[in-house]
């Protein structure tokens, strides 16, 4: 068997698997996820889940899964282990094995097909959980609080002044700390059941056909309000370069497309004041999590990152920071435009 993983054999054989092979997946910010393949047992998706993650969350994503599911639409399924449960813990981690469904992520969403394959793939989600009676367990307080993201970095600023990379991340902390003082509020809205990380990492497609298959990644599970969802997913979608890269953009055709691949989906459902918050989530969420990274790119102890590109932890993070100021900036210079599309499409 080829395993240049760090996958204990306790594991596999809690799950009973006798793979012929176990692949690290690159791209992933938080849980360390692995293909393991055999040519008897098929091919499974194995996850050491991040230690900021309870394990009662397994009971959110097995409820959302199973409605999904029973609902026909397409997702992964936890598989309970030899003992029956959910997950199982080594040395004090957890880990899970998934289905694997065949399809591929994407790092950037580069025409307005995906786009719109993405915004009603979300839609169809949303409107799946409508019904579902379930009490989460995961109740992510402050997930998008804002204003507590940008007094970490200010944290961060003060507790990490020996950083050895100190003197290139202070000036960028201070240009996000600038950005964030004209930041928009939201109106209340009702919460929803929601994805919580819609990134477009997040999205299975159909390589032959880019026809989007299902969402994966659900420890972000819970009640959110939907324009936090939609901001989070349009900053992802309508950024053409993706988020390892400083030299980013926001595109209004991916805007339009993705929205009006939701609107197709979510015309029933959805409420004025919900997607008259889209835009303003999308600018508030870029800043929000520029602010994440950046605080990152001092502490290093909180987002995952790739080894193959970058130097450092804290390289990555700041190119990541980089690249969401450079996001928001280039929204808030086409507002005027942007601020119109919605109103055309979901009118």
């Amino acid at each position: 068997m080829k395993n240049d993983t760090a996958v204990p054999a306790d594991i596999l054989a809690e799950y009973h698997l006798r793979p012929d092979r176990i692949e690290m997946l690159h791209g992933g910010n938080i849980n360390a996820s692995y293909t393991v393949t055999g040519t008897d047992s098929g091919e499974y998706i194995l996850q050491r889940v991040h230690p900021m993650f309870a394990a009662a969350i397994h009971a959110d994503i097995d409820a959302v899964t199973k409605h999904l599911a029973a609902g026909g639409m397409l997702t992964p399924r936890l598989i309970p282990n030899r003992h029956g449960s959910l997950y199982m813990k080594h040395d004090g981690v957890i880990w899970r094995l998934l289905t694997r469904i065949p399809g591929i992520t994407l790092e950037q969403v580069t025409d307005t097909r995906t786009a719109a394959e993405a915004g009603a793939l979300l839609a169809r989600f949303h409107r799946a959980l409508l019904d579902l009676e379930h009490e989460f367990s995961n109740q992510r307080v402050g997930v998008h609080d804002t204003g507590k993201h940008l007094r970490n970095l200010e944290t961060a600023l003060e507790a990490q002044r020996e950083h050895a990379r100190y003197e290139d991340i202070a000036p960028l902390a201070e240009e996000i700390l600038a950005c964030a003082s004209g930041l928009p509020e939201l109106p209340p809205v009702t919460p929803r059941k929601v994805h919580g990380d819609p990134k477009i990492t997040n999205i299975l497609f159909e390589p032959s056909t880019g026809k989007a298959l299902c969402l994966i990644d659900f420890d972000t599970l819970g009640n959110m309000p939907l324009p936090l969802e939609l901001g989070d997913a349009l900053r992802s979608w309508c950024n053409p370069r993706g988020e390892d890269t400083a030299e980013t953009e926001f595109s209004l055709d991916l805007f339009r497309a993705a929205l009006e691949g939701y609107a197709g989906e979510a015309r029933d459902f959805i409420l004025e004041q919900e997607w008259r918050a889209f835009l303003p989530a999308v600018y508030r969420i870029c800043i929000e999590l520029a602010a994440r990274f950046c605080a990152d790119a001092l502490n290093e102890n909180y987002f995952t990152w790739d080894p193959r590109r970058f130097g450092s932890c804290s390289e990555h993070n700041e190119i990541r920071a980089r690249g969401q100021l450079r996001a928001a900036q280039s929204l808030q210079s086409q507002y005027q435009q942007a601020e119109k599309i919605p109103g055309r499409i979901f009118r």
